[in-house]
């Protein structure tokens, strides 16, 4: 049994698809007017998980995540590079997809661009204006009218007195309710523009998810997830247009995933605390990042910090060396199922991929175990067994030796480090212990670690100065 958190139903719930087998999935992408951010990232790589997961489990998932490639940040950052817009954004769509690569997410099924969707969210605005949902207001803009959604707030737990309170502040002369939300805007001068029955202007936020949702995905689908931040206003609104113009609801469960903070406080380029995935993947191997998203629970707020990319390097260290001194081989039928039966009870817990990593240890520790007694057959099962649970979560995929060596990209000083390890074994064999330990040392300052064994010595990139038992 899958049971997966819905926001709107504020519990777990057994996962249910609408049709058998067949799973309809949104994600609210990025706008892309720059590099992604680590917070940005979180968020592909929770669903890659969930999409991976669901596929292994044999549901066939149309999984789409749009692209919102007009939009006020995107006009304001293209002026400020002199720049046209549709270069800017040409220039950060080829960026996120080459960043999402190295991080082994998956392309979705459909990225539709909201540019690309102009016809679908005239005709729903129409759609909306001819159930009176809709309005033109005195300055040529068309709103939504919250008061014909009587369940606007509901999602939320809001009360909407409470609300239209709080956006008195900004009350815009033009509108009927202070709630109410924008659904198309007449162009300013200078700006990007589409023809429309009401003048040349663009669409407002909201409206672009729910025309490609339904394009995409029909009037009803499964799934609809993104960053926790989009859940007011982006998601109540949407859920008010979709349910008025489908008369239905459209969405059958809601995921929402955690903040990424610095010192507490969201990550978002707003507030300028942002750490671009380009910048971050310089620093770790890609593998050890999407290790760090996956290790929390992907509702809960993470702390984005160097220790903790540290540990999570550390982490993936300790499985690889348990797969570097075994062969992997696929497992028996016969071989004890416990981890198996734990990795997917934690995974239909709401994708607890905290317990999901305490398994994959225990597993890895009984690798160890068996490798150390001699049990080479058992112990290459029990890798087979590692490589493949983690695959479902797409990690500890890579050559081991290449993973423990990431960080030498240099093929020099690769060779000067075979090299030394070659004089130091000269030295050992001469018994100049002298020598071989100030060789060990030297290398060991630079945080190459060296690990001698019956067949020679081998080396891998650790921490500086961490003893090689560490």
């Amino acid at each position: 049994m899958l049971n997966i958190y819905n926001t709107a139903a504020r519990q777990k719930q057994p996962f249910q698809p609408l049709k058998e087998n067949q799973v309809g999935l949104y994600v609210c992408g990025m706008t892309v007017y720059d590099f992604c951010h680590v917070g940005h990232a979180r968020v592909s790589v929770v669903f890659d998980m969930v999409v991976r997961y669901l596929r292994y489990l044999d549901y066939s998932v149309h999984y789409v995540r749009n692209i919102t490639d007009v939009d006020d940040k995107i006009i304001n950052r293209a002026k400020e590079n002199d720049e046209t817009w549709q270069a800017l954004t040409e220039r950060f769509i080829t960026a996120m997809h080459e960043d999402e690569a190295k991080l082994g997410v998956m392309r979705p099924d459909e990225e539709p661009r909201a540019t690309d969707y102009m016809a679908e969210m005239i005709d729903m605005i129409e759609g909306l204006m001819e159930k009176g949902a809709a309005y033109q207001g005195e300055t040529g803009d068309i709103y939504f009218a919250v008061k014909a959604c009587p369940h606007y707030g509901a999602f939320m737990q809001q009360d909407v007195e409470q609300l239209r309170v709080g956006a008195r502040v900004d009350l815009v002369e033009a509108k009927l309710d202070p709630l109410d939300f924008v659904l198309w805007k007449l162009a300013k001068p200078g700006e990007p523009s589409w023809e429309s029955p009401w003048g040349e202007g663009r669409p407002g936020w909201h409206i672009e998810c729910s025309a490609m949702s339904l394009h995409c995905l029909g009037k009803q689908f499964d799934l609809h997830g993104g960053g926790i931040d989009l859940c007011f206003p982006h998601h109540q609104n949407e859920i008010a247009q979709s349910d008025t113009y489908n008369d239905t609801q459209t969405v059958n469960g809601w995921m929402h995933v955690g903040h990424v903070q610095v010192n507490q406080e969201k990550m978002s380029k707003s507030l300028g605390n942002f750490f671009t995935l380009r910048e971050v993947l310089k620093q770790y191997p890609a593998e050890v990042i999407r290790y760090f998203m996956l290790a929390s629970h992907y509702r809960s707020p993470v702390n984005y910090a160097e220790d903790h990319l540290e540990s999570a390097k550390q982490a993936l260290t300790r499985f690889y060396l348990a797969l570097r001194d075994v062969e992997a081989k696929a497992p028996d039928e016969l071989l004890d199922g416990d981890f198996d039966r734990r990795f997917h009870e934690a995974m239909g817990d709401d994708f607890n991929t905290p317990e999901v990593m305490a398994v994959l240890f225990d597993l890895t520790r009984k690798i160890n175990t068996l490798h150390q007694e001699g049990e080479a057959a058992k112990a290459s099962q029990h890798a087979g067994l590692l490589k493949h649970l983690a695959g479902i979560l797409g990690f500890l995929q890579d050559d081991p030796s290449t993973f423990l060596r990431a960080d030498i990209d240099d093929q020099d000083e690769a060779q000067a480090i075979e090299a030394l390890v070659k004089v130091r074994d000269e030295a050992r064999e001469n018994k100049d212990w002298s020598q071989a330990d100030a060789i060990r040392d030297t290398l060991l300052a630079k945080g190459i670690v060296l690990e001698d064994n019956d067949q020679g010595t081998r080396w891998r990139k650790g921490d500086s100065g961490c003893d090689p038992q560490c």
